[in-house]
C-alpha cells in the first residue's frame, strides 16, 4: 500500500473554534478593547492523521459531532485548519452541504456553468459534458427553473451529476446520497464502482453502514474530533458499534474534551428516540429495553445474518392474566416489516401478580435487508375477550442492519441455488 501514489495526506490536523459567553465579548476582542481572554477554545478536530492512496475508496464514520464534515471541508479548502497540514494530489470534486455552490436565483443550466467554472473548466469543456450531466441528473424541465424551487432530491441529483461528469481524480461526498431516492442512490453507487475501476479516489462520509461495508476499501473512525482507528470496514464498524455503547477499549481521555458540534454534523438521529410515542392503561409498564448482538453486547447496529436479542423489562401494577409481549419492526417510512409476540411463539405466561417484574427476550437471526429500521414494543392481553393495550412504545430504537449483500425486497431468503 505504501508504494502507491498518495492522493490525500492529512498530518496532525486540528480545528479549534472560539466560543464566547456573550456577543459583546466577541465585539470587545475584535475592537481590541480588552486584553483579557474572553473565549474558550473548543476543538472540532484534534491531531488527526490520514493517508488516502490513489484509487482507494475510503469511508469516514463516527457519531454526530465527531468531526467528519469538518475534515472534508478542510481537505477541500472550504475551511482552514488551526494546525497541521493537508496535501492533495489531483483535481477534487466535492459534494458537501446540500446546495453548496448553487446560486438560488440561477436555473439549473446556469448553476452547471457556475459550478464548472468554479472548478476551473472553460465554457467549451462544460458544453462538451452538458448532455451527460443532464442525463444523469434526470430532473426534466426543472433544469430551466430557479434552484430555489428545487426539492432536496433535485439539488442532490444536479450537484452529483456535475461532480461526477467533470472527470475528477478525487471525489468527496458528505452524506448527500441519503437524500436521493433509492434508484438514484443505486445509480450513484454504480458510478462509484466505475470510478474505482478507472483508478479514481473516493472519500465519503455516511451513516449508512451497509454502503460503507460494501464499497469501502478502508474506513477511518472518528469520535469527538479524535481519530480512534482505521482498518477494514468490518473492523471499524465493529469498533463503531462499541463507541455507540461507550465500550470502545482505546477511547482517549482527551476525546472527552473535544466539544464543538457543528450544525452540518447534526444530520442523523440518536439511536434511542427522545420523542417516542406511548399509550396504554399502564396496568403493566415497560421499564427498560435494549438490543444486544450475538456476543451479548448492547448495540443498535446489527450485521445481517447474525443473531440479535431484543430485551424488555416489564413491571406489573395489577394482577394480569395471560399477558402478551410483542415487538414490531418498521422501515423509516412507517411500513411494518415484521414482528412477533409471545402468543404467536406459544411462549405463554398464565398469570402475573401485582408488583412482579418480568424479563422478556426475543432472540432471532437478523435477515432484513441492510438499512435503517424502527423498533416498537408492547404489552397487551385479553380481559373478558376484550383486547387491552397495557403499554405500547412506538419507534423506541433506531436499528441499523449492516450488509454487503444486495437483497430483493426487505427480507433475505438465503436461498441455496443450483444451476444445471
Amino acid at each position: 500500500m505504501e508504494n502507491r501514489e498518495v492522493a490525500i495526506q492529512v498530518n496532525q490536523i486540528e480545528k479549534a473554534y472560539k466560543l464566547y459567553d456573550k456577543p459583546s465579548d466577541r465585539l470587545k476582542e475584535a475592537l481590541g478593547l480588552s486584553r483579557k481572554k474572553r473565549y474558550k477554545e473548543h476543538y472540532a478536530l484534534k491531531g488527526v492523521d490520514m493517508t488516502i492512496y490513489q484509487g482507494e475508496t475510503v469511508g469516514i464514520i463516527g457519531t454526530n459531532g465527531s468531526g467528519k464534515s469538518t475534515i472534508l471541508k478542510i481537505i477541500t479548502g472550504v475551511l482552514n485548519p488551526t494546525g497541521g497540514k493537508v496535501e492533495v494530489n489531483g483535481r477534487i470534486s466535492a459534494l458537501l452541504e446540500l446546495g453548496a455552490g448553487f446560486n438560488m436565483e440561477y436555473n439549473g443550466i446556469e448553476n452547471i456553468y457556475l459550478n464548472g467554472t468554479m472548478i476551473g473548466f472553460s465554457k467549451k469543456e462544460i458544453d462538451e459534458r452538458m448532455d451527460d450531466i443532464l442525463s444523469f441528473a434526470d430532473i426534466g424541465d426543472y433544469v430551466y427553473q430557479p434552484a430555489k424551487t428545487y426539492s432536496s432530491g433535485m439539488f442532490v441529483r444536479l450537484a452529483f451529476a456535475v461532480a461526477i461528469n467533470i472527470d475528477p481524480e478525487i471525489l468527496i461526498v458528505d452524506e448527500a446520497l441519503s437524500v436521493g431516492d433509492v434508484f438514484f442512490q443505486a445509480k450513484c453507487y454504480h458510478k462509484f464502482e466505475e470510478f474505482k475501476e478507472m483508478g479514481k479516489t473516493i472519500l465519503f462520509v455516511s451513516h449508512d453502514l451497509s454502503s460503507i461495508s460494501k464499497y469501502c476499501d478502508r474506513v477511518v473512525l472518528l469520535n469527538q474530533g479524535v481519530k480512534l482507528g482505521e482498518g477494514t470496514p468490518k473492523e471499524m464498524i465493529d469498533a463503531y458499534k462499541q463507541v455507540l455503547v461507550g465500550q470502545y477499549p482505546s477511547q482517549k481521555e482527551d476525546a472527552e474534551e473535544v466539544a464543538l458540534n457543528e450544525t452540518a454534523e447534526e444530520n442523523g438521529q440518536e439511536a434511542v428516540n427522545p420523542e417516542l410515542l406511548e399509550y396504554g392503561t399502564k396496568q403493566a409498564v415497560i421499564e427498560s429495553y435494549q438490543v444486544t448482538d450475538d456476543k451479548g453486547r448492547a448495540t443498535t447496529a446489527i450485521l445481517k445474518g447474525s443473531k440479535c436479542t431484543i430485551h424488555m423489562s416489564v413491571r406489573f401494577e395489577e394482577d394480569i392474566q395471560a399477558p402478551i409481549f410483542a415487538f414490531t419492526i418498521k422501515n423509516i417510512k412507517g411500513v411494518e416489516i415484521t414482528g412477533t409476540n409471545t402468543m404467536v411463539e406459544k411462549a405463554f405466561l398464565e398469570s402475573v401478580t401485582k408488583g412482579s417484574v418480568k424479563q422478556i427476550t426475543f432472540t432471532q437471526e437478523m435477515n432484513l435487508q441492510g438499512g435503517e429500521y424502527l423498533l416498537s414494543l408492547g404489552v397487551t392481553g385479553f380481559e373478558k375477550e376484550e383486547f387491552k393495550v397495557y403499554h405500547r412504545l412506538y419507534d423506541v430504537i433506531n436499528i441499523t442492519v449492516i450488509s454487503d449483500k444486495d437483497t430483493v425486497g426487505y427480507y433475505d431468503m438465503n436461498s441455496a441455488v443450483t444451476v444445471s
